[in-house]
């Protein structure tokens, strides 16, 4: 009796065990199931889950509502897709990102955040990241930057006539110092579309148009529809001035008020309706201008760092002893162009000179001089003979207006290059798996 009751125990614990590892092989093999090849790769189960729990979180956490799981899984495979397009072509370019230069990009992010590594590691993990994820999202992050860098940066050359024509015809009084928080929606029509496409992305985006305009929420139809970059993000384009917005769309921006909703705005890459989210002016530019001047002792074979701070602390005596600072950097400074000129860099605004020079410059009282100071140039001593305040709004301005437009053609050109690099893929996605 005993045996038999053995038996069936033995029976009945195999028959679990087996359902179980079938089970646990069903699971296994849903997770392997390929949702998408992309040329010579494949778009896993399991990779798309980890994807748009992240995405799911990020939502989640900038208060916008889910849309339908099956929505937002279309959406975040399509950037999945265009993501592995993007790092194949980079491998294929030799493009790589170092452990040290990943880890220096970490720590750079932790400063900026006033935390270092390990507060940064525990930041992340209390919000559900791991770290390890938060460093491959970054590497491919780079690698993509470095790849759109190398094929598109290089290209886009911005020229003082058309900074100087923009502020010429476009730019209106006030209007520079206003910055506007855009939302964008995209409704894409790839290159050589034809006419009943281009009918029906049109028609699409005039139905989204008239429900936005009704009230909609934006962030939630972006997410579910947009074909933009951002639209995971909710559509959300950020602050911009008004030279960072696409040409296209400029005289739309203009009459919008906060809240507004745009008509549909044909473009190569498609339709756009845009969304005035929030406005705001923005203060004169003042920054601190420094009369400088300085003696260089550069260092070479004869010369190693001992010596050029010593030439350099008896110069600061004589100086100290009455001699004159511009005859001692006309007889000695190795900055040939500034020595001729007393050593003089006349007025200097933040940015002009490199880090080390600028930090010691900016704790010195006027007529002071400083120890010698290490540069990437040498040793110097440096004087300074007068500060003041500056409006510097003109010059400003026109760094943002030449800044602003190559974000701009950086933008346009980046959208039609990555439509153009999906189009002409080979991308099969199992639509049945989704």
């Amino acid at each position: 009796m005993i045996k038999r009751e053995n038996s069936k125990r033995a029976i009945l614990v195999a028959l679990l065990c087996n359902l179980l590892f079938g089970s646990f092989l069903v699971h296994a093999e849903i997770l392997d199931t390929i949702i998408a090849v992309v040329e010579d790769d494949v778009i896993l189960e399991r990779e798309l889950q980890k994807e748009v729990a992240v995405i799911e979180q990020r939502i989640q956490q900038g208060g916008a509502s889910l849309p339908p799981a099956y929505v937002l899984r279309k959406q975040v495979l399509e950037k999945m897709i265009v993501d592995k397009l993007q790092r194949q072509l980079a491998e294929k370019a030799g493009i790589t990102v170092s452990e040290e230069q990943l880890n220096s990009s970490a720590a750079d992010i932790a400063r900026r955040n006033n935390m270092d590594v390990e507060q940064f590691r525990a930041e992340l993990e209390g919000q559900g990241m791991s770290y390890q994820s938060f460093l491959d999202n970054m590497r491919n992050e780079i690698i993509i930057n470095q790849l759109r860098g190398r094929e598109i940066g290089g290209r886009i050359k911005v020229t003082d006539r058309e900074v100087e024509h923009y502020m010429e015809t476009q730019d209106k009084i006030g209007e520079e110092s206003t910055q506007y928080h855009l939302g964008h929606i995209l409704i894409a029509v790839k290159e050589g579309a034809s006419s009943t496409e281009i009918q029906k992305a049109m028609s699409k985006a005039d139905d989204l148009a008239r429900k936005l305009q009704a009230g909609q929420d934006f962030s939630q139809i972006a997410i579910s529809e947009s074909d933009d970059a951002n639209a995971l993000k909710g559509g959300d384009l950020g602050w911009r001035t008004l030279s960072e917005i696409p040409s296209l769309f400029v005289n739309e921006i203009r009459q919008m008020k906060q809240g507004d909703v745009s008509e549909p705005i044909r473009s190569p890459s498609g339709f756009h309706i845009i969304k005035m989210l929030e406005l705001k002016g923005m203060d004169n530019h003042m920054i601190i201008k420094t009369k400088v001047r300085h003696i260089l002792v550069k260092t070479n074979e004869l010369v190693d760092d001992a010596e050029a701070k010593k030439r350099l602390l008896a110069l600061k005596a004589r100086i100290a002893d009455g001699d004159d600072f511009a005859a001692l950097a006309r007889a000695h400074s190795d900055d040939k162009g500034s020595a001729l000129k007393g050593g003089s860099l006349d007025w200097v605004g933040p940015g002009d000179l490199v880090k080390p020079f600028e930090e010691a410059m900016a704790k010195l009282g006027v007529n002071e001089v400083s120890e010698p100071v290490q540069t990437q140039f040498g040793w110097h001593i440096i004087q300074v003979l007068g500060r003041e305040n500056k409006d510097d709004s003109s010059e400003f301005k026109k760094n943002l207006v030449r800044d602003a437009i190559r974000k701009r053609k950086i933008e346009e050109e980046t959208e039609l290059w990555v439509r153009r690099l999906r189009d002409e893929a080979f991308v099969e996605i199992y639509q049945d798996r989704l």
